[in-house]
């Protein structure tokens, strides 16, 4: 069968539902008989597929069509599949001209659809088009979509037939060789360089340090400190110190935005994403889910920094479900009527206050409930949780005369190239970072082991948290461009894994 027949009054058309990041290709199925007038969808369509009605209604009429006065039958197949989105109304509308004789099935024959319409016709921009054109390939199809989308489409391969039109009107210009479309050419996208540079940050030496690390091996990182000491700043700095993306993870996290309704156009994620959430976060927000299941925070985070400032003003609930992602990179949303899979490979970057007034350890500033409100204010943080974190500090403050005398810090571009070389070495020993190596196979030095032993004995650190105590200190020897992790590699690593709200105890 192609991708249209028709049959008297039938036709099929190739669409796509969307799992997770994946397509999953959809039938749309068009019968027209004879009966009382009436447009019904089957096949579980949700309240947005079954509004299509209205909007190809209107679309076609800005063609100068009418709907025959007949019993209209859209068939989704598979019919056990939830459909959701709006992208469902081109290939309704497609399908139907079919029906009525107006387009030919041949002509349609070697295509999939997806977009939505507007009242006069026009296509607009629908979410999961590059994962579209990923499945169509595989398909050995063509993509009809959007104009807007062209260049997110024709990232999915150069060799992929798009017909991009804007309005309902051109597409069937171009099949009656009216005017025929041409097809889109892929654009080079210049990525603009992050906005915070580390140079800008005066002192702050050991958080510069800590942030060089993290980038490094794609580690997780825990900032405390006072209000104004500079955790915030340095998140926001971490961009411009991670090395570039793949292709393959360009359009990973691309396909993840399109879904998320992030995407617009022909922009792609061509940098590490950095997402930095409001504390008032929900839930669903935070991991993904709602009604339609959509890619949450985590995800949109994926191959980049996950920045959550207040951490434990977030919700118990929202702190714990990260637990998950940390651990095998992805997040399953599972839901009465389907489950899905969404990856979550993100950097978490957080930041806290040392109490609730934020002036812990400070004897002129800080509240009638210290050290008590202290000890409470990190309680609303679970051992697992901070057990998941590889490197802590306290970040203490720079005076305002130090921030007028001091120099300032080292260059965001000279860091990158150490980080990026560090994180070459990691790619080309195991092929992945060193906060996803395994820990088994780290080399070394007779002496670091018995620094460990001795750790050990004094820390008692689980399984977990030795595994992330060896990558960090693989990080760390990878910076020093050593082969084995040697005892200040160790040593080094365990002063980030010291966690205290009082910064005389750090």
């Amino acid at each position: 069968m192609g991708a249209v027949s028709a049959s008297s009054s039938i036709a099929r058309i190739q669409s796509f539902a969307f799992a997770g990041i994946d397509a999953i290709p959809v039938t749309v199925e068009i019968q027209i008989s004879s009966g009382l007038p009436a447009f019904i969808i089957v096949g579980l369509p949700d309240k947005t597929v079954g509004e299509a009605r209205e909007r190809v209604r209107a679309a076609l009429a800005a063609l100068g069509l009418a709907l025959p006065p007949r019993r209209i039958l859209i068939n989704l197949v598979p019919a056990d599949l939830p459909k959701e989105g709006s992208h469902f109304d081109l290939p309704i509308a497609l399908a139907i001209m079919t029906a009525m004789g107006i387009l030919s099935s041949e002509a349609l024959s070697a295509y999939a659809a997806i977009g939505e319409l507007s009242l006069d016709g026009r296509l607009q921009a629908t979410g999961g088009v590059l994962s579209a054109a990923l499945e169509t390939i595989g398909l050995q199809l063509g993509l009809i979509c959007p104009r807007s989308q062209a260049q997110e489409a024709r990232w999915a391969s150069d060799a992929l037939d798009i017909l991009a039109p804007e309005t309902l009107r051109g597409l069937l210009a171009h099949f009656n060789g009216d005017h025929v479309l041409t097809p889109p050419e892929l654009e080079t996208v210049s990525a603009s360089p992050p906005v915070a540079d580390l140079a800008e940050i005066r002192g702050l030496e050991t958080g510069r340090r800590a942030l060089e690390i993290a980038a490094s091996g794609g580690h997780s990182l825990l900032m405390t400190g006072p209000p104004g000491a500079g955790k915030s700043m340095l998140a926001q700095c971490l961009p411009s110190i991670l090395p570039e993306l793949t292709h393959e993870q360009i359009l990973e996290c691309s396909r993840i935005h399109s879904l998320g309704g992030q995407a617009a156009g022909s922009v792609l994620v061509t940098q590490p994403p950095f997402r930095a959430p409001h504390h008032s976060t929900t839930l669903p927000a935070l991991v993904g889910g709602g009604s339609r299941s959509r890619p949450g925070e985590v995800s949109l985070a994926h191959n980049g920094v996950l920045f959550l400032d207040e951490l434990p003003e977030f919700s118990r609930a929202c702190l714990e479900s990260l637990r998950q992602p940390l651990e095998t990179g992805s997040i399953t949303v599972a839901r009465a009527r389907q489950t899905v899979l969404y990856p979550s490979r993100f950097q978490l970057i957080a930041a806290m206050n040392p109490c609730r007034c934020g002036y812990l350890g400070d004897t002129t500033r800080s509240c009638r409930k210290a050290p008590r409100c202290g000890e409470d204010y990190l309680a609303r943080l679970s051992g697992p949780m901070l057990d998941r974190l590889d490197l802590s500090l306290f970040v203490t403050p720079v005076s305002p005369l130090n921030m007028i005398t001091l120099p300032p810090g080292e260059s965001s571009a000279n860091v990158r190239a150490r980080v990026c070389a560090a994180r070459a070495r990691q790619i080309d020993r195991q092929g992945v970072p060193n906060s996803q190596a395994d820990a088994t196979s780290i080399t070394l030095s007779t002496e670091a082991r018995n620094l460990i032993s001795q750790a050990d004995e004094r820390l008692r650190l689980s399984a977990r948290g030795l595994t992330r105590l060896l990558r960090v200190s693989r990080s760390i020897a990878d910076l020093d461009n050593a082969d084995i992790v040697s005892a200040p590699h160790i040593s080094e690593a365990l002063g980030f894994r010291l966690r205290s709200p009082l910064p005389s105890q750090q």
